[in-house]
């Protein structure tokens, strides 16, 4: 069975001042000095009300980098640096570091400053967050860890700021195209996502004043084998295929904005529910013998308010209807902020009050990537 593990402690790290929709275009630019014709309807749809970004709204400068972000909502997890000194691993996951190489991890560990552990990164978009908390947790189940810290940090407005999209329009009217408007794929995003980190501190004992958090497991899943990519950086899709970055000019690079995020929304609307809901949660139902009434707390991180009524219906058609009242979003409030999200979500009901032990908290963490899905069951203990 190996050991038991817990979650003794989360932090999350939000940058700067909160940023409402008004605010957005002043702080992430307008493309060709034109305002976004998709933004209000995104937002409309979103629901999204305010988000962070690591950009100094007086200077318009960037004031964190995707490492020292992240280490900020680890130092939240600690009294002092002598806690973090006996840290002994450190999971870190992001969807675009700072850098290719070195390993993001390593460059959290820099930021640290802790003495030598074990340090590991894991890739992805939203679900490597749940990734690297599998990693530390059977790592502490297994006897190699005793005190691991997990943490996801997103800057994601590095590749929403409007110069990254200027070669681009300069091109198309070159072109002589007269609406060189970035394409809905790419300004889509620019509204959905935005910056943060959070963290958990892991052991194999609980805490002995006040809560923690019991992982009982974590399942993930990965249909790539039935779907194509829908949201992806670095690359162009061409019937299907992805065409990388270093197959590129750096003229083409820049003209085709081939370092932006992209998503197929066609393809995200008519699969994510069906996909990373129903056909895994039925997979981890047949495998885990759980039942919708199992459960005091549902944490699902979704992209956009245009989603929630989806979901609900989607475990409706598994059987597995999961009441409104049980659900704990911050999403409106806090934004979409990728592999962070369930982090912040969590810190968020764990120091509320709310909780109480014996509850059980079902989180669920789906990404469009190439359509992969999460989900974890915690214990209040």
């Amino acid at each position: 069975m190996g050991k038991r593990v817990f979650i003794n402690n989360l932090s999350a790290f939000l940058p700067n001042e909160k940023v409402s929709n008004a605010e957005m275009e002043d702080i992430i630019g307008k493309i060709s000095g034109k305002k976004s014709r998709a933004k209000s309807v995104i937002l409309r749809s979103n629901g999204i009300k305010s988000r962070y970004y690591a950009i100094d709204k007086e200077t318009g400068e960037y004031n964190y980098t995707n490492a020292s972000l992240a280490a900020k909502a680890v130092e939240g997890l600690f009294n002092n640096k002598d806690e973090l000194n006996n840290v002994d691993c450190l999971v870190a996951s992001t969807s675009m570091a700072d850098q290719i190489m070195p390993n993001h991890g390593v460059m959290v560990h820099g930021e640290l400053k802790n003495p030598p552990c074990e340090v590991v990164s894991t890739a992805g978009i939203c679900l490597c967050g749940l990734t690297a908390l599998k990693y530390a947790f059977l790592n502490i189940k297994a006897g190699e860890s005793h005190s691991s810290v997990v943490v996801a940090s997103e800057v994601a407005s590095n590749i929403m700021r409007s110069e990254k999209f200027e070669a681009e329009s300069e091109y198309k009217l070159a072109q002589l195209n007269e609406k060189p408007e970035i394409a809905f794929e790419k300004d889509f995003l620019r509204w959905m996502l935005s910056d943060g980190a959070g963290s958990a501190l892991l052991s194999d004992k609980p805490n002995i004043k006040g809560l923690s958090l019991e992982i009982d497991w974590i399942e993930t899943l990965s249909f790539a084998d039935q779907m194509e990519p829908c949201m992806y950086a670095g690359a162009d899709k061409n019937d299907g295929a992805l065409q990388g970055w270093m197959r590129f000019s750096d003229d083409e690079r820049s003209q085709q904005s081939i370092m932006s995020v992209k998503q197929d929304v066609k393809i995200l609307n008519d699969n994510i529910v069906a996909i990373t809901v129903e056909k895994a949660l039925l997979k981890i139902v047949s495998k885990r013998a759980i039942k919708a009434t199992d459960y005091n707390y549902f944490l699902p991180h979704y992209s956009s308010q245009y989603f929630r009524e989806k979901l609900f219906a989607g475990l409706e058609n598994i059987n597995f209807s999961i009441p409104y009242d049980k659900w704990f979003t911050n999403l409106t409030e806090k934004g979409n902020t990728g592999s962070a999200s369930i982090f912040i979500m969590l810190e968020e009901l764990f120091n509320s009050g709310q909780l109480k032990s014996g509850d059980k908290l079902l989180c669920y963490v789906p990404e469009s990537g190439r359509f992969s899905s999460g989900f974890m069951q915690l214990t209040v203990s």
